[in-house]
């Protein structure tokens, strides 16, 4: 439907007042994207310009599993009382 739409499912694992600061502490907040390639090169960009640790996690049939997380994240602040700008999730690797 959206012949060479170039989608990518981002932003959306923690809220939007975080954007502006993406700090916790040293730590920053972790972005995951995941979608086309060409499309993920600029929201990567994108979201490293707004200082976010941008994690790729695949082609967009990974955005099934950032839904949860999303959920997960909305749950933490509106249903036991976090608040919008309390907590984010960070990837750690090593």
């Amino acid at each position: 439907m959206a012949k060479g739409a170039k989608v990518v499912k981002a932003f959306n694992t923690i809220g939007a007042a975080n954007f502006e600061n993406p700090y916790f502490g040293s730590e920053r907040a972790s972005m995951f994207i995941c979608g086309d390639p060409a499309g993920k090169r600029i929201v990567a960009r994108l979201a490293s310009e707004l200082n976010f640790d941008v994690v790729d996690v695949g082609p967009l049939l990974a955005a099934r599993w950032a839904e949860p997380m999303a959920m997960l994240w909305i749950h933490l602040g509106y249903k036991q009382g976090w608040g919008s700008t309390s907590h984010a999730f960070k990837m750690l690797r090593r």
